[in-house]
Formats: structure tokens, sequence, C-alpha cells
């Protein structure tokens, strides 16, 4: 499988490009509007089709380049069915799973960072694509958006810690430098659910990291409420 993570040093947020090699039909995981014309240019050099774009889940510090994609390049939008959104192409739910060419990806619903966040992960169970669900030494935050740290700690230790330990992790962010980790590393090593930290230590962890307000929320959410369009906000799910 061709795989290319990219990465948009403004929110510090990785995009993922994936394709079938024998077919060149692609998939693209969270991309970020400012960097479409990037994402398109590298697509067309690879000679990729791209069939699907696929948001993690409703961001709220960058616009997603869903829309823009969709309407350059003919592919099919994916979101949780329990996004609270109504331009998604294709909804999907927990077991789900997405096919180009001979590769798939396996939804799993992860949420409480927001209540539609999805992990992705690969058929081979080799990669994980873990948005803000689980990142490298952390965790997404859960103080808005319908976030719920009870829920989140769920998400990830009754499904994404239950893969095997050799399983890649690609967050949809991070803030250090850091590219990738692995299942066995967050279990071991992760400050706030590893080393077997119970669900009541990780609410009080999340409870008390003062996080600040996201700077972009604002411009962001109403947007990706609707796949990133530019067209007239409408703000009838903004609690999703």
């Amino acid at each position: 499988m061709l795989f290319r993570q990219l990465f948009d040093p403004e929110s510090s947020t990785y995009t993922y490009l994936l394709a079938d090699e024998a077919t060149g039909e692609a998939v693209i995981i969270d991309p970020v509007l400012e960097q479409a014309e990037r994402d398109l240019a590298l697509i067309e050099a690879l000679g990729l089709k791209l069939v699907y774009v696929i948001d993690t889940h409703v961001h709220a510090d960058h616009i997603t380049a869903s829309d823009l994609l969709r309407k350059r390049t003919g592919c099919t939008t994916i979101l949780s069915e329990k996004a609270g959104v109504e331009c998604a192409d294709r909804p999907v739910k927990d077991g789900d799973r997405i096919r180009f060419g001979s590769q798939e990806l396996e939804v799993l619903e992860t949420p409480g960072h927001t209540s539609g966040c999805l992990s992705f992960v690969t058929g081979d169970r080799a990669m994980a694509f873990t948005g803000d669900a689980l990142l490298i030494g952390g965790t997404g935050r859960t103080d808005f958006q319908q976030g719920d740290a009870h829920q989140l700690y769920r998400s990830i230790t009754e499904k994404l810690f239950r893969l095997p330990e050799s399983t890649v992790v690609y967050p949809g962010h991070d803030y250090k430098g850091r590219t990738a980790s692995t299942i066995g590393d967050e279990k071991r090593l992760n400050p706030r659910l590893g080393q077997g930290k119970t669900e009541e230590d990780f609410v009080e962890i999340m409870a008390n990291l003062g996080l600040p307000y996201p700077k972009k929320i604002d411009a962001a959410l109403p947007a990706n409420l609707r796949c990133g369009s530019a067209q007239a906000p409408s703000m009838e799910h903004v609690d999703s």
C-alpha cells in the first residue's frame, strides 16, 4: 500500500494519503483546506484517483478540505453517522469497511473528544489512524463539542488498546515533532492513561488540563458542519 503522511504547521494537523498501488484508488484522511492544492498536486503526481475523503470528526482547529476535494475530484466524503452533519455522502458506523482497490479500512467508533469521533484501522491491523482520540503521549481534549472523559477512556482502553501492540498509531495531531507511536508504547507510556491508570485517574487528569479556547473554533466549527463548504453557515448542529 502506498502511504504518505503530510503536515499542516499552523494547526499541527496530520493528513494521511493511502492508496492501492495496483488500481491507484486512494483515500485521504483529515485534509486541511489551506493544504488542498498541495494534496491535489501530490495525488496527480502519483497518478492516483481519489475515491474517498475522510474526516475523523468535526474539527474545531482547522477547516476541512473535504468539500473542495469532492468538487475537484468527484470523490465521496465520509464522516461518522453520529457527527451531526448532513453534508457527508457516506455516513459510517462502527464495523463498516472502506474499500479502495484491494485495501480496506475498518471503522472504529472512538467518541469522547467529540461524540462523532472515528478511528480507522487497516485490514492487516498494521496501522491505526486515531484522529483526536489517541495522540502520541496524550489524548484529545474533552471540554467542548460534547466531549466526555469517561467515554474517551473507554474508547481508547476497550477498542484501541485491544489492537495488537505492534499496530502503528498515526494521530490527528502532534505538537512536538513526533510522527507515530505504537499501541504497545501508548499502553505503557501515555501519561494520561498508560501504566494501568483507572478511568477515575483519567477523568481527574482531563478535568485539570486548563487548556485554552481553540483559536479557530469560531470559524472552523460552522464550516466543518458543512464539510468545509464556504456557503452560508447553518448552526443547527453546533453541539455535535
